[in-house]
C-alpha cells in the first residue's frame, strides 16, 4: 500500500482542459492522484447536481498510466459525490479542483463550477483547494502558477484546512518573475452589471446572450481584487456555512406574531 498521501482532481472546464493537465502534473509531484472530471465543459455551473437524469462515468486513462482518470456525465459537484462514492477506495487526503481557465475572484465564487467542486469536498470533511488563473483562453500559459499551486497544496496536505474552510486561490496572469507572491485576503465587495443582448433568429424568435461588466465596489486594500491587481496571487478561506452571524441577534429583535 501506498503511504503517500491520495489527492482527488477535478474542474469544471472539462477533462481534456489545459489547465487540469497542469494541476494533475503538480499534484502527481506530491501524491497519489486520481482525475474524476466532467466530460465537457461545465463553467458557471455553480453546486448543481443531477437528480433528473442519470450520470455516466467513463474511465479515460490507459494501462500504463501514472494517473487514473475517469469522465463523468455530470457537473463538477456531481463528480466530486460520484468520486468518493463509487471511484475511491478511501478518502483523498486533499481534492484540488481547476485550475480553472479565467476569474474566481470576489462573487464569481457563487458562480463557479471550480468552486463548488471544492466546496463539496469540504462539506465531505475533505480539505479542498480551487486554483484559478486570470484568462480565460483554452491555451493560456499555466507554467508560472505551478510552483505557487505547489506551495499552496502541500501546506494544506502538512497543516491541512480548518474544518468547514476551503481556499480560494486565484492567480495573475503574469510571468513567473513578475509575480510578486501570495496574499491572504478577503473577498472583495464586487458584482457583475449584468444586460441581455436580445437578438432573433431567421425564424423571428427572440433569443438572449448574457453579458456584462464587472465592477469593483471595494476600496479596501486587504481584497483578493486588490491583490490580484497588484500582482499578488490571491487565497481567500471561503465557507459553506451561509449563516450571517452577525445579523442574527438584530433579527431577533423583529415580531413574530
Amino acid at each position: 500500500m501506498s503511504k503517500k498521501p491520495l489527492i482527488l482532481v477535478t474542474n469544471d472546464d472539462g477533462i481534456t482542459a489545459p489547465g487540469i493537465l497542469a494541476l494533475i502534473e503538480v499534484m502527481e509531484t506530491l501524491g497519489d492522484v486520481v482525475v474524476v472530471a466532467p466530460d465537457s465543459p461545465q463553467s458557471g455551473m455553480g453546486h448543481a447536481i443531477t437528480l433528473n437524469n442519470v450520470l455516466h462515468l467513463d474511465k479515460v486513462s490507459k494501462k500504463g498510466d501514472k494517473t487514473l482518470k475517469y469522465s463523468c456525465s455530470g457537473t463538477p459537484a456531481d463528480c466530486v459525490k460520484i468520486a468518493i462514492n463509487e471511484v475511491l477506495d478511501r478518502r483523498p487526503d486533499l481534492c484540488v479542483s481547476g485550475i480553472n481557465h479565467g476569474s474566481n475572484s470576489s462573487i464569481n465564487v457563487i458562480y463557479s463550477g471550480t468552486m463548488s467542486a471544492a466546496i463539496e469536498a469540504g462539506i465531505e470533511g475533505i480539505p479542498a483547494i480551487g486554483f484559478s488563473l486570470l484568462d480565460y483562453k483554452w491555451d493560456a500559459d499555466f507554467e508560472a502558477s505551478k510552483k505557487y499551486i505547489k506551495q499552496i497544496a502541500k501546506n494544506a496536505l502538512q497543516n491541512g484546512i480548518a474544518d468547514g474552510m476551503i481556499l480560494n486561490v486565484n492567480i495573475p496572469a503574469l510571468k513567473e518573475k513578475e509575480l510578486k507572491g501570495i496574499k491572504v485576503c478577503r473577498q472583495a465587495r464586487a458584482n457583475w452589471k449584468e444586460k441581455f443582448d436580445k437578438r432573433q433568429t431567421p425564424q423571428g424568435r427572440d433569443y438572449y446572450w448574457l453579458t456584462g461588466e464587472f465592477v469593483n465596489y471595494d476600496k479596501g486594500t486587504d481584497t483578493d481584487e486588490y491583490a490580484l491587481s497588484e500582482g499578488y496571487i490571491s487565497v481567500v478561506p471561503v465557507q459553506y456555512d451561509l449563516t450571517a452571524h452577525h445579523y442574527m441577534q438584530e433579527l431577533n429583535t423583529w415580531q413574530f406574531e
